[in-house]
């Protein structure tokens, strides 16, 4: 076989692991449109010729006390709190390690990174204790107050990363000129940091959106659940399940997320190749 034979075998096997890949998605927003007697009929079409929109009406209004926007909203304060808390301990823990001299770091730094070899089953419990001792279940604050901490070391990591590949000439600069270490943290090196910066908060978005498990453990009440538990409430296994409503909604949750990403992708890409480059 030729050079272009290869290229279109190549091409023709990538786009079939592609559609394997896109059919969940592609059979969601397929469904979403469909009325509910046709999404599981045994006649499947993608496009249905009985095209609505009335699934994504009925799932707006399918609680009975609160629209899907007010879970919508639940989930957005929850994020953008642990989004903040994330970008912020997770760039003053970074600077200490990749910039400043102390004694320890070098010991504290291989802790960190251990924390990134420890599966999270292994301290859901321990941790659940802990908030529950605290008086925190039943709250955000199991997810608001450890992401101020800088408890994620991947996000760390990525970051010192991402400053050792700035040159330590700025600094010295800057100090020549009476620039504090706070100051050359905020003025230069987070400025030159943007791209990692939306990495983390890409990265912290889709975590913390998609976080079904500790936000089962951790919130019971209805009026604080967000978007993952709301549309785990509508499968009742003692009733029937209204699917063309739930997959209207769990289409509308995944929105945020891909957008977010498309948006960022820019700089996602850079902070990813600059930081497996340097350092």
């Amino acid at each position: 076989m030729n050079e272009k034979g290869k290229k279109i075998v190549n091409h023709l096997i990538l786009i079939a692991g592609s559609f394997i890949m896109l059919f969940p998605m592609v059979w969601l927003i397929s469904s979403a449109f469909k009325p509910g007697t046709e999404i599981f009929g045994s006649d499947f079409k993608l496009i249905s010729e009985n095209f609505t929109l009335q699934n994504f009406i009925d799932g707006w209004f399918i609680n009975p006390t609160h629209s899907f926007g007010y879970f919508l909203k639940n989930t957005f304060i929850l994020v953008g709190v642990v989004i903040v808390g994330t970008v912020i301990s997770s760039a003053l823990t970074a600077f200490a390690f990749a910039r400043l001299h102390f004694k320890g770091k070098g010991i504290l730094f291989i802790f960190m990174l251990a924390t990134m070899m420890l599966p999270a089953q292994v301290t859901l419990i321990p941790k659940y204790i802990m908030f529950s001792n605290m008086g925190w279940i039943d709250s955000y604050l199991p997810f608001i107050v450890p992401a101020f901490c800088a408890v994620n070391g991947f996000h760390i990591f990525l970051m010192v990363q991402f400053i050792r590949g700035i040159p330590k000439d700025l600094d010295e600069a800057a100090y020549i000129d009476g620039c504090s270490t706070f100051g050359i943290f905020l003025k230069i090196i987070m400025p030159l940091c943007k791209p990692v910066l939306f990495s983390i908060a890409i990265f912290t978005f889709i975590w913390t959106w998609d976080d079904y498990i500790n936000q089962l453990i951790y919130i019971s009440s209805v009026d604080k659940f967000t978007v993952s538990l709301f549309l785990r409430s509508l499968i009742d296994s003692t009733s029937s399940v209204a699917w063309g409503p739930l997959l209207a909604n769990t289409l509308i949750s995944l929105l945020p997320s891909i957008i977010l990403f498309f948006i960022a992708q820019p700089y996602f890409v850079e902070s990813i190749a600059t930081s497996g480059l340097k350092g």
